[in-house]
């Protein structure tokens, strides 16, 4: 069984940085492509980054590019989310997901077989 474990959220002041990690445990983290989405009150989950099971590709959505920065420690079972200059509209509660072969429309939820429980990201003005 895959257990996904997000960390590291809580309350930080606009334009000030964040981490967040996700661990993955029970499977194959070296072959998963992995993302992190994330889901506003009132809205719908919308995805934020990802990287390919070998670290040698990422994605970003528009709204976060040049901000965040997702990475892979596949030695430690672990991705994370580094959120730079942080504004109010990044409040969400964010979500790791680990996608198994093969690894397409990597921006889809609908891509992905095991999620965390979410940690709460609040960015204050």
């Amino acid at each position: 069984q895959v257990h996904v474990v997000e960390s590291g959220g809580g309350l930080v002041q606009a334009g000030y940085s964040q981490r967040l990690s996700c661990v993955v445990s029970g499977g194959t983290f070296s072959s998963y492509a992995m993302g992190w989405f994330r889901q506003a009150p009132g809205k719908e989950r919308e995805f934020v980054a990802a990287i390919s099971w070998s670290g040698d590709r990422t994605w970003y959505a528009d709204s976060v590019k040049g901000r965040f920065t997702i990475s892979r420690v596949n030695a430690k079972n672990t991705v994370y989310l580094q959120m730079n200059s942080l504004e109010p509209e990044d409040t969400a509660v964010y979500y790791c997901a680990a996608a198994r072969p093969p690894q397409t429309k990597i921006q889809l939820t609908s891509s992905y077989a095991y999620w965390g429980q979410g940690t709460q990201v609040t960015v204050s003005s």
